[in-house]
């Protein structure tokens, strides 16, 4: 298992220059490269391997245009071809999308391997620095002297703060003890989740809570001078706000996602589509003046949940302590279903926050009862039938009306073939 360990450091001003020319480098070569290959494949129709960028590396520090990029460690730079190789093994393998560009103004990071750097008792030195790199270890569980990274990354933040973090490959932890419960969780706006249990935790909404600060600093970044000093202060400004809300929202997200790890044998969450819950949001507003405002809202107030965050963090942190998470169909319709009896409702609006069953009469409150459905779909799930995820067999407290899975399909599903089938007639 790997584990990170980020800290801050505080380089001296050769340190920082050095490290200012490496994030530069590194830049250059990744867009350089990228260029190239996305030139030569639509040019040429071929691919480009790894050997390829790393020649064509050797060849461009023999030019005269671009003898600088000698002057600085070769490891980070080998290290971008290497990232950039894996971002087109994920592309094509359809994990994640097409390379982008870096930019300047962004976050920047150099990785160095074991032969570009040092760590002796508890001293770091990196290749082209004279001096080590001055850092804070906050960790007391871990000793900075006995630890052996196999990658140091150097990072600057748009703020203007200095990271480093040290990879380390350590054993598996031993798994937690059993508790005997288990927990489905629905997410939302609102409440940022509410368990089966009927607990409700809240939304701290902390980029909202700097929404007029930042809006503040933005109007006077404005006002400057393109390219001012004033205006990089400015804009550091508005980095250091939206820093101190993602730290807010990492710390809450953390706490969370621990308690629930700590305290559950099993734990079952929905498949976000985060990016559609946004876009659905914004077609929600149909007000003329005033659904442009209010669509900006829902979609920052969806994002700033840091729902696909958190659901990382179950993942990674159930696989760490030996516990069973379940990931549930999107398409389950776990706030329409009920959770005693199992009547399926044709429609359920999102205004509706109660309900009564109209076969059992019982009152449901709308998260709550789809936590309850996401705990019986998981459990099923758990059981080694992967159907019953889709809503189809789950077990109730009462009479099984659930409809099968086949029939729970989404419509758009079924629109397509038809579609096909008319067009070709």
């Amino acid at each position: 298992m790997r584990v990170a360990y980020k800290c801050r450091a505080y380089p001296t001003t050769e340190q920082a220059a050095v490290f200012s020319r490496t994030f530069g480098c590194v830049r250059l070569v990744w867009n350089k490269t990228l260029a190239e290959r996305h030139t030569r494949y639509h040019g040429e129709g071929k691919s480009t391997s790894y050997k390829d960028t790393d020649a064509a590396l050797t060849g461009w520090k023999k030019t005269e245009d671009l003898a600088f990029l000698s002057e600085v460690s070769s490891v980070p730079l080998q290290q971008t071809l290497r990232h950039q190789h894996t971002a087109f093994a994920n592309f094509f393998a359809g994990r994640a999308k097409y390379p982008r560009y870096k930019s300047r103004n962004g976050r920047q990071s150099a990785h160095y391997t074991r032969s570009a750097f040092s760590l002796r008792e508890g001293r770091l030195k990196l290749a082209k620095t004279a001096t080590p790199l001055e850092l804070v270890w906050s960790w007391a569980d871990a000793d900075l002297a006995e630890l052996n990274p196999t990658m140091v990354v150097v990072s600057r933040e748009p703020d203007g703060r200095w990271y480093v973090t040290f990879a380390i490959d350590t054993d598996d932890p031993e798994p937690l003890s059993a508790t005997g419960a288990e927990v489905g969780i629905d997410l939302g706006v609102k409440d940022f989740a509410v368990t089966s249990d009927g607990e409700r935790i809240a939304n701290p909404k902390h980029l909202q809570s700097k929404a007029k600060q930042l809006a503040r600093y933005q109007r006077r970044m404005a006002r400057c001078e393109r390219g001012s000093m004033n205006r990089r202060k400015a804009k550091a400004k508005i980095a250091r706000a939206y820093r101190k809300a993602g730290n807010a929202r990492r710390d809450f997200l953390h706490r969370v996602s621990t308690n629930i790890v700590r305290d559950h044998d099993l734990i079952a969450i929905e498949d976000l589509n985060v990016k559609g819950m946004m876009a659905s949001a914004s077609g929600t507003i149909e007000k003329p003046g005033r659904n442009v405002a209010q669509k900006r809202g829902l979609n920052r107030s969806v994002a700033d949940t840091g729902m696909g965050e958190f659901c990382s963090m179950l993942e990674y942190k159930a696989a760490k302590w030996g516990r069973t998470l379940v990931v549930i169909n999107r398409w389950h319709p776990s706030s329409k279903t009920c959770s005693h009896c199992g009547h399926l409702l044709k429609e359920l609006s999102l205004s509706t926050r109660h309900w009564t069953c109209p076969t059992c009469r019982t009152r449901h409150d709308r998260d709550v009862n789809a936590a309850k459905n996401i705990l019986a779909a998981g459990r099923a799930a758990a059981r080694g039938n992967p159907g019953d995820a889709c809503g189809g067999d789950v077990n109730h407290s009462g009479s099984s009306l659930v409809l099968s899975p086949m029939k729970q399909e989404h419509p758009r599903r079924e629109a397509s073939p038809r579609k096909r089938r008319s067009t070709q007639g």
